[in-house]
């Protein structure tokens, strides 16, 4: 069986790189990686965290580039890459225009579709924009969707979609959890990482901040800034916000916050980087996905700030909450946490609805046709704990 993983930001690289080296492992199936090159230098920095080779390289980056823009050179490019190589299946990930162009280009000449974390829903096309609407209609035309949870399979079953539905977990537990093994079997690696920022302040409460959604450019960004200025007056806190390489998030970012004393504004952090500093976080602030996915694994609490998120198991269990933008919800939600100790260890929970690091393996024998316990399925479960994965039909769940 030929397998192309297409991706080409940075999270789609994270949540790909352990799929895509178990890919390459297996005897059954030849592996090829195509980029886009999107996110460019990010993108290089998990490339080389997790020692993957691209077999093609589109580089569709340009300077100002529209998401039309984007989404053209991207079909285009991949389109060309599917008439070389030819494969049996094409595996997209998640919700992006990268995501959304590669199933299309595939879909157009017949080629399978797997959908690597399908089934996550809003509801809302408009949060997050574009995204939930590019996971939507890569999900109408997979043949394998291969869902992260029970959740998500339920919501795939609601739209009565052709393609077969597999929970497998989401891979991006997979690539943290190899990241936290690297961090803890290995001190020198450890210590490297704690000279790389002496200015860490122990003895303050760390608040990690990430940020950079569409829907909030303009006045959401400026509201989360205030919020972060205001929380940056306690004295018992710093906080390290890692800005996002975008104009819309940076200009207003650097403006606003450059000055506060006990805000740390700095470059994008490498995967391997931005695992440990989640590790030393008391909590963390962020609009991002994967995010939410991760910081339940490490204990972390998590303020979400969307209004609302298509990754409802963790707000569920109690270990994420929603905030939004707005400058007030904000404030008030991280003082509590940082007040109320009791508060903090309800949502400090290690709860992991997300996955057990195997969605990989699980992915690749729904792949092969070979039996597999679904995740989250309980244990002797006549009706779900077995997914036996024979090639697709495109008229039966």
């Amino acid at each position: 069986m030929k397998i192309l993983s297409v991706f080409g930001t940075r999270p789609e690289a994270i949540k790909m790189a352990p799929l895509v080296q178990r890919l390459a492992r297996t005897p059954e199936i030849e592996s090829l990686v195509c980029v886009t090159g999107q996110h460019r230098q990010m993108l290089d920095q998990v490339m080389s965290l997790f020692q993957i080779r691209a077999d093609f390289d589109l580089a569709v980056m340009q300077p100002n580039q529209t998401l039309n823009g984007l989404f053209s050179r991207t079909i285009a490019g991949v389109d060309d890459v599917l008439a070389e190589v030819r494969p049996d299946v094409v595996l997209a990930h998640g919700d992006t225009s990268t995501a959304c162009a590669c199933a299309m280009a595939a879909f157009h000449r017949r080629i399978a579709v797997g959908h690597v974390e399908a089934g996550l829903r809003t509801g809302n096309l408009a949060m997050p924009f574009p995204e939930e609407m590019n996971r939507r209609v890569v999900d109408c035309v997979s043949e394998w969707m291969f869902a992260p949870t029970l959740t998500s399979k339920a919501n795939l079953l609601h739209e009565h979609l052709q393609g077969r539905i597999f929970v497998t977990g989401n891979t991006v537990i997979d690539a943290l959890a190899a990241t936290c093994d690297r961090l803890r079997g290995d001190a020198a690696l450890a210590r490297q990482m704690a000279q790389r920022y002496p200015w860490m302040d122990s003895g303050r409460k760390l608040i990690l901040v990430t940020g950079h959604r569409r829907e909030s450019f303009g006045e959401g960004f400026r509201s989360i800034c205030a919020a972060l200025a205001q929380l940056a007056q306690r004295g018992d806190v710093q906080i390290v916000y890692p800005v996002h390489m975008n104009p819309a998030v940076r200009d207003v970012v650097m403006s606003t916050l450059s000055r506060c004393e006990r805000i740390h504004l700095i470059e994008p952090l490498e995967y391997l980087n931005f695992v440990w500093m989640m590790q030393r976080a008391h909590l963390i602030l962020t609009d991002s996905g994967g995010v939410q996915e991760e910081a339940p694994y490490l204990g972390k609490p998590v303020l979400v700030m969307r209004e609302v998120t298509e990754r409802p198991e963790a707000v569920a269990a109690g270990t994420v909450a929603i905030v939004g933008t707005s400058t007030q919800r904000i404030t008030q939600a991280v003082e509590h946490l940082l007040d109320q100790p009791e508060l903090h260890a309800s949502f400090a929970r290690r709860i992991n609805p997300y996955g057990d690091g195997e969605a990989s393996g699980r992915i690749i024998a729904a792949l092969l046709g070979q039996p597999f316990q679904e995740f989250g399925a309980a244990a002797g479960d006549a009706d779900g704990a077995r997914a036996h994965a024979s090639s697709p039909s495109l008229s039966s769940h």
